[in-house]
C-alpha cells in the first residue's frame, strides 16, 4: 500500500539535498553575474524555454519586484522579432537546465553582436550555452524528485532558488528597503501600509461649538461615525469629546445637572492632530504610543476628519 505522506517526505528530502548540493558549487562566478547587473544601466532579459521559461518568469518577477529592471523574453518569440525589445545595455539571463536548448543558442550570435552581457544558469558547465556565456550559474542536482528521472523537479526547485538569490544580493547591493518595496506593491498589505495617508481613510468630523449644551451635544454624537466630536471656539479647534466622555458624564452628574454641562466642561483638551498627508504607518504609531484611539486630521482648507484604525480595517 502506497504511503503517500512517505512519497511526500521523500520528495522534500530530495529537494532539500539538492539545494545544498548547488549552494556548495557556487563560486566567483555568481559575485561577477551580481556585479554585471549592476554595472550596465538596462535591464534583466530572463530567456527560457519550457519548465525553465515558467520558472524563468517567477524569476524576472521576483528581480522585478525587489528592484532590478527585468522582463521575460519567449526564446522562440525572441527569434522571431521580438529580438528588436533587447539594448545592447541589458544583460540577459539565459535557463537551461542541459545549456543545449536549442531555441537558446540559436539567440547567442544575435547578443554576442549586440554587445549584451550573458549569464546563463545550466545544469552542465561543459554546454554550449555555459561556455558561450559571461557567467555561468551551476544548477545541476545530483536527481530528481521524480522516480522515473524524467519529470524537471529538484532541477526547477536549484533554478527557482538560485534566481531568488541573485534577486536577493542585487536587492542587498542596491539597499533596497521596505518603502521601496511597498512603491511596487501599492495593492498589497504592505503597501497600503506605507503609502497610505491618513486623510484617504478619514471621515467628516462632526463638530460642536463650545457652549454647546449636553443635550443637542448627545444628538451630534449620535451622528458621528466614529463616536467623536470636535468642539471648536472662535472657529478653531479647542478639544474633542467622545463617547467615553460621554459615559462618564453621565456616570459623574446628576440627572438634573446633565443640561446645565456644556460642550467645554467635559472635553478632552489638546486632542492629537496630525496633518492630512502623514502617513498610516506614522499616524498608527502616535496612536499606540500616546494610548489613544481616534486623530483629528486637518487638511489645507483647515476641514477637520478623524482617523481611527477601524476606518481602513486590516491591512
Amino acid at each position: 500500500m502506497f504511503s503517500y505522506k512517505g512519497i511526500a517526505q521523500r520528495v522534500f528530502e530530495t529537494q532539500c539535498s539538492s539545494i545544498n548540493f548547488v549552494a556548495k558549487k557556487i563560486d566567483s562566478a555568481f559575485d561577477s553575474a551580481v556585479t554585471k547587473i549592476l554595472d550596465v544601466d538596462g535591464r534583466v532579459i530572463v530567456c527560457g524555454m519550457g519548465k525553465s521559461g515558467h520558472v524563468g518568469k517567477k524569476i524576472f518577477a521576483t528581480l522585478v519586484s525587489t528592484g532590478t529592471p527585468s522582463f521575460f523574453l519567449h526564446p522562440s518569440e525572441a527569434f522571431h522579432g521580438d529580438l528588436g525589445m533587447v539594448q545592447p545595455s541589458d544583460v540577459f539571463l539565459a535557463i537551461s537546465n542541459s545549456g543545449e536548448t536549442e531555441e537558446l543558442l540559436r539567440l547567442i550570435p544575435f547578443l554576442k553582436d549586440n554587445g549584451n552581457t550573458l549569464i546563463c544558469m545550466t545544469g552542465n558547465p561543459s554546454s554550449t550555452l555555459a561556455q558561450n556565456a559571461d557567467c555561468h550559474l551551476d544548477i545541476g542536482v545530483q536527481e530528481e524528485a521524480c522516480p522515473l528521472q524524467l519529470a524537471p523537479t529538484s532541477s526547477t526547485t536549484a533554478t527557482l532558488v538560485m534566481g531568488d538569490a541573485l534577486a536577493i544580493a542585487l536587492m542587498e547591493a542596491r539597499q533596497f528597503k521596505p518603502e521601496n518595496f511597498a512603491r511596487f506593491h501599492p495593492g498589497g498589505s504592505l503597501g497600503r501600509k506605507l503609502l497610505s495617508r491618513v486623510i484617504d481613510f478619514a471621515l467628516p468630523a462632526v463638530t460642536v461649538h463650545a457652549d454647546s449644551d449636553f443635550k443637542f451635544l448627545l444628538t451630534r454624537i449620535a451622528n458621528s461615525k466614529c463616536g467623536v466630536v470636535c468642539v471648536t471656539k472662535n472657529e478653531k479647534l479647542v478639544g474633542v469629546i467622545t463617547d467615553g466622555d460621554i459615559r462618564r458624564a453621565l456616570s459623574s452628574y446628576e440627572l438634573s445637572e446633565l443640561n446645565s454641562l456644556s460642550a467645554e466642561s467635559i472635553m478632552t483638551k489638546s486632542p492629537k492632530v496630525v496633518s492630512y498627508s502623514t502617513k498610516c504607518v506614522d499616524a498608527d504609531t502616535l496612536m499606540s504610543e500616546t494610548s489613544v484611539n481616534s486623530l483629528i486630521v486637518n487638511d489645507e482648507a483647515n476641514n477637520l476628519y478623524i482617523y481611527q484604525n477601524l476606518n481602513r480595517g486590516a491591512l
